[in-house]
């Protein structure tokens, strides 16, 4: 399966993609993001993958922008978009384009503790049990309202640090997100048809 990412800032996800299954069950044929800076872009680079920036200010607004990323990947043979720390909501001008097939990594177990600064919330709700959530997106008016794939937990009883619970879910992210696509990549994943929000995965 050919993907692309999204990517805002480090890319530590997009690597884990690189380093699992890049070349193997998928190929990163494109990575796109917000920030021209972000170092994501020398991870793709580094890797020979097509990298191209979009910065909101170059475009009239966000959905003239979101048009312009979807036209690049789909010139680029993108089946599947991942969403990699990618910080800017997409349009339904972007969703409409790529149904079913846009999934993100989210540091909450949803639908706990949807949008920005997840973390966040969840240490100043001072929850006991922190987690990550692979899901699709979906044009429903939403934040983070998409069908769950996959997810995993850590008890962290004493949080108080939003960012040392961040880099304990990390390890999480990095092993759930290429699980996620390795599972769309052999066609494992499909809708209930009794229950439309739930994802039937055949492993």
């Amino acid at each position: 399966m050919r993907i692309a990412v999204l990517a805002s800032g480090q890319g530590t996800n997009l690597q884990a993609l690189l380093d699992t299954v890049h070349g193997r069950e998928a190929q990163i044929v494109a990575v796109a993001g917000d920030r021209p800076g972000a170092p994501a872009f020398d991870r793709a680079r580094g890797a020979g993958i097509p990298t191209r920036a979009f910065p909101l200010g170059d475009f009239a607004d966000r959905a003239a922008r979101d048009a312009a990323i979807a036209d690049w990947l789909v010139r680029q043979g993108a089946e599947l978009v991942v969403l990699a720390g990618y910080m800017a909501i997409l349009t339904p001008t972007f969703l409409g384009r790529f149904p079913d097939r846009i999934v993100n990594v989210h540091p909450s177990l949803l639908p706990a503790f949807p949008g920005l600064r997840a973390i966040e919330q969840a240490v100043d709700y001072g929850v006991r049990v922190f987690g990550v959530t692979v899901h699709l997106v979906v044009d429903d008016g939403g934040v983070d309202t998409g069908p769950v794939l996959l997810q995993g937990s850590l008890e962290l009883p004493d949080a108080d640090d939003p960012e040392a619970v961040h880099a304990a879910l990390q390890p999480l992210e990095h092993e759930l997100l290429p699980e996620a696509v390795r599972l769309l990549a052999r066609g494992a994943v499909r809708r209930d048809p009794t229950r439309p929000r739930r994802l039937i995965i055949d492993r």
